[in-house]
């Protein structure tokens, strides 16, 4: 049971600004400490940014910020908050200019949140703004918000779960005539509901999605859950150049409930996966990529801030876990490149 609790429990952390088991000198100090280790995280990520195989001085820094963000508090405290805001303001400019070559460039924001751009469509998926951390000052504003909706043509959204999904961003796309695809349990028995796309939940069948300028994605909808009652969509979306992305929500099976793997296993033999967007702390998550066989792996869900300290997966990976494989998957020969909020990263990697 404690398992299933880790997964769909989000703690509704207290209206403090600040750990109150601290006093005002305390806390002080451990927000100009936060302040300090973030502009150090910040200047890696500069001199090293997201690549494979990961540079110790890279790998170093993500410990750095796991440290800082397994504080209960992370989410109320001034420094991260800014940090936070600053990086997805920059995603959203980097947005805002012309896409330029070939390939991809994909976005991580905030937990299972991604945008993918090529030269002909950009997609979200699970697109949040951070208010499941519990924290109103941690959030991304509306209008910040609505920059990211304005440069992209769909909505995919994996589950219900509060931190995978958001009716603000959801009505934005739908008041700008973009598609939203879910499962038909989010939203179910609301208005809201009529308006969102339902494609059937079936591996071996490819759909086409009418998007903005006449153009069209190809969209797999594999049938996927978070345990037995959670309907999950695994999503492959095909851009108009033939690129593949494909992101897995809360893809997981445990247990005595496996049926999922009779069509993970066998992906690869029906569709080519450019990149693979996984939850980090999913168990057999190297059996999963060796069933869509990818190009690239980016993982995601790492440090949910909503989350119990202990069910913030890390950076590092925490193999006792729920038994993850991740540590393994990370030393495998499959590519991985590891975002934090606002980076991205070029598809195909330069080398």
């Amino acid at each position: 049971m404690r398992r299933l609790a880790g997964f769909l429990l989000l703690l509704a952390c207290p209206a403090f600004a600040q750990d109150p088991s601290l006093d005002e000198k305390s806390n002080a100090f451990l927000n100009r400490q936060a302040a300090e280790l973030l502009t150090e995280i910040d200047r890696t990520a500069q001199t090293c940014p997201p690549q494979w195989p990961e540079p110790r001085e890279r790998y170093l820094s993500l410990l750095l910020f796991d440290g800082l963000l397994h504080d209960r508090y992370a989410a109320f405290r001034p420094p991260v908050q800014a940090f936070f805001q600053r990086r997805i303001t920059r995603v959203a400019e980097e947005l805002e200019k012309p896409f330029s070559g070939k390939g991809a460039r994909i976005w991580h924001l905030y937990n299972m949140a991604f945008i993918v751009r090529t030269a002909g469509a950009t997609i979200a998926f699970d697109l949040v703004s951070g208010s499941s951390s519990g924290s109103a000052s941690f959030a991304l504003p509306p209008e910040l918000m609505a920059r990211l909706v304005r440069q992209c043509d769909a909505l995919f959204i994996s589950h219900w779960h509060k931190d995978h999904i958001d009716k603000a961003i959801a009505r934005r796309f739908l008041a700008e005539g973009k598609p939203v695809v879910s499962p038909e349990q989010v939203w179910k028995g609301e208005s809201l509901a009529d308006s969102v796309t339902h494609l059937a939940r079936d591996a071996s069948r490819v759909h086409e999605l009418p998007v903005s300028r006449g153009r069209k994605l190809r969209v797999v909808i594999f049938p996927g859950h978070q345990m037995k009652s959670t309907e999950n969509n695994v999503t492959l979306v095909t851009t108009p150049e033939g690129l593949s992305f494909c992101q897995m929500g809360d893809q997981i099976n445990e247990g005595n409930f496996t049926p999922d793997y009779a069509w993970i296993d066998e992906v690869w033999k029906q569709h080519k996966v450019d990149v693979l967007m996984p939850p980090c702390w999913t168990n057999e998550i190297e059996r999963i990529v060796k069933g869509f066989r990818p190009k690239l792996v980016i993982p995601g869900h790492q440090n949910e801030l909503g989350h119990p300290v202990d069910d913030r997966v890390p950076y590092w990976g925490d193999s006792s876990f729920l038994g993850l494989t991740y540590p393994q998957l990370k030393k495998s020969a499959y590519p991985l490149v590891t975002l934090t909020w606002g980076e991205s990263v070029r598809y195909p990697l330069k080398r």
